[in-house]
């Protein structure tokens, strides 16, 4: 269990925060935040350097913050934001943004992180067909090595949206999708060789805070599979769970019920750190 700091006696509630993934802007957190703050805490949801605070349209039309953005880069952008809080928060993240957290609670921040469908580290080799076939509109051309990347309304809809029909998930690709980082993808494919890169984790570490992973049965991105291989490279004392929803996607965050995972994901860290 871990101890949330106190002022003046009272404890008080850590902030949330909330890390978006490829493709989606950090808008996707919306109805997150509103949920958090129903319970009492306050949830932020930074971008990535160079999209904090930007419409998703703005991103669209001036994407250049995306090219060679590397995940280190990401990393210190997250890291100084966490600095500036009035105490360490709990992190939660899709996607991409799960391994992020993962990498933050190995450099020893946060009282807790959940990942949610989260890319893998560097080092698990677990790789699915579907998950290729997600990744090939950037990882198809060598070119798109540092490019901002569009995703297509088919392609949200294989990512994002199979659990909905094309018009239902083009709702979703007009109102949060954006180009993705491509050096970011290639990082995570190249990263699956080495043990040692920019998405590493210390899966031995022991005073690592509590980690809940999170994965849905109908994910092309990041199946199922994948995230149980995170959860077994994990070794040592400290807390690594894993919690799996049936019939949930990649677009789980927005996906019709994302209340439950909210709910689970906030009563597991409060258990787990006494909030």
């Amino acid at each position: 269990m871990v101890d949330v700091p106190t002022t003046n006696g009272a404890s008080a509630k850590p902030t949330i925060v909330l890390i978006h993934g490829l493709w989606m802007s950090p808008s996707c957190w919306e109805e997150w935040i509103s949920f958090f703050a129903s319970k009492g805490y306050t949830a932020i949801a930074p971008g990535w350097p160079g999209l904090d605070g930007r419409t998703v349209e703005d991103i669209r039309a001036h994407p250049e913050a995306l090219q060679g953005v590397t995940i280190g880069a990401i990393i210190n952008n997250y890291i100084k934001i966490i600095e500036t809080l009035p105490s360490p928060p709990i992190l939660m993240g899709h996607s991409f943004g799960g391994l992020f957290v993962q990498i933050l609670l190995s450099k020893g921040f946060g009282i807790a992180g959940v990942g949610i469908s989260p890319a893998q580290p560097s080092g698990v080799l677990t790789l699915k067909l579907t998950t290729v076939k997600a990744g090939f509109g950037v990882l198809g051309n060598p070119l798109n090595y540092n490019k901002a990347v569009k995703i297509t309304e088919s392609q949200f809809h294989y990512n994002f949206g199979n659990h909905l029909n094309a018009v239902d998930s083009k709702v979703l690709w007009e109102k949060y999708s954006i180009p993705a980082a491509g050096h970011i993808l290639f990082q995570g494919v190249l990263g699956l060789l080495s043990a040692k890169s920019e998405g590493s984790v210390d899966f031995g570490k022991k005073n690592r805070a509590p980690l809940l992973l999170i994965a849905g049965t109908n994910d092309h991105v990041v199946p199922r599979q994948v995230v149980e291989a995170e959860r077994k490279h994990y070794v040592g004392p400290a807390v690594v769970e894993l919690k799996v929803f049936e019939g949930r996607t990649h677009g789980i965050v927005n996906q019709k019920g994302w209340e439950e995972v909210a709910d689970d994901a906030l009563k597991w860290v409060e258990e787990k750190t006494k909030v």
